[in-house]
């Protein structure tokens, strides 16, 4: 069982960070292998915590340079903290349309659009529209980021909310849509990941508290969350250095041949 935990934290780790949607995944193993973990909702809060971790991690100097820059704009208001202080308003901007239809319509979707075929048309989905911008450049800097780009993005991360569609993925569509550099678009995609994740684990811990936690699995969530997070890590520089070099592709291969095994065999 303890195996299983790390296994499910390994897949969890891997396909959060790249466009393939980790949701997805999980619906797909567990119509494959009808794993109780996989409906074990501390297993997700644990394993979503430990991609967190990583992610942060990975942007920790970004985060922190952001961090800087929103205090002491707010209390100097110098024009050298003003980017930073505006980057941080356009995440906020850009998290609010996935943070209010999660709030409204989660429940909804995980009732009627879990189903495993659903998926397989998600990554189709998916698959179009990173062979879409597969060989987009953009030309806009973080500075240059707009309130308009921030929603459209926001728009795209709302999408992602139906399991199959990538979270990354859909933000970066976004991003590239908006003319964004591929840099520019990953590091936003991901700036809009932390909120979110953060604002879904706080709701998952609210229920966990009302449902309780099983003491026995704790160390078995524990290495399953240690192992999303070194996977997570290892997996976003990964990402990066494909998504820099435009070789998305190689995501657009895998989702639609991922797509079509889903539906036709599942």
């Amino acid at each position: 069982m303890l195996l299983v935990y790390i296994i499910l934290g390994i897949i969890q780790g891997f396909t959060e960070p790249i466009p393939v949607s980790s949701s997805g995944h999980l619906v797909i193993f567990q119509n494959l292998f009808n794993l109780d973990a996989l409906n074990d909702l501390n297993f997700a809060i644990f394993s979503n915590f430990g991609s967190l971790i990583a992610i942060i991690i990975v942007f920790r100097k970004d985060i922190w340079k952001l961090f800087k820059d929103f205090i002491y704009y707010i209390k100097t208001k110098e024009a050298k903290y003003k980017s930073g202080f505006k980057y941080v308003l356009l995440v906020v901007i850009g998290t609010i349309p996935a943070g209010i239809c999660g709030l409204l319509f989660n429940d909804v979707i995980e009732k009627y659009l879990s189903n495993v075929k659903y998926v397989g048309v998600a990554l189709l989905v998916t698959a179009l529209f990173l062979f879409l911008i597969r060989k987009l450049k953009g030309k806009k800097d973080d500075r240059e980021i707009t309130v308009k780009d921030a929603i459209q993005i926001g728009l795209f991360q709302v999408v992602a909310l139906l399991p199959g569609i990538s979270r990354s993925g859909a933000t970066l569509v976004g991003g590239m849509f908006s003319g964004l550099k591929r840099e520019a678009a990953f590091k936003f995609s991901f700036m809009l990941y932390i909120p979110i994740s953060i604002a879904t684990m706080i709701l998952g811990v609210k229920d966990t508290i009302e449902v309780g936690i099983d003491v026995s699995l704790l160390m078995n969530y524990i290495l399953g969350a240690i192992a999303a997070a070194i996977v997570t890590f290892f997996a976003t520089k990964w990402f990066k250095d494909i998504m820099l070099k435009g070789k998305l592709i190689y995501f657009v291969y895998y989702c639609l041949i991922a797509g079509a095994l889903v539906i036709l065999f599942l």
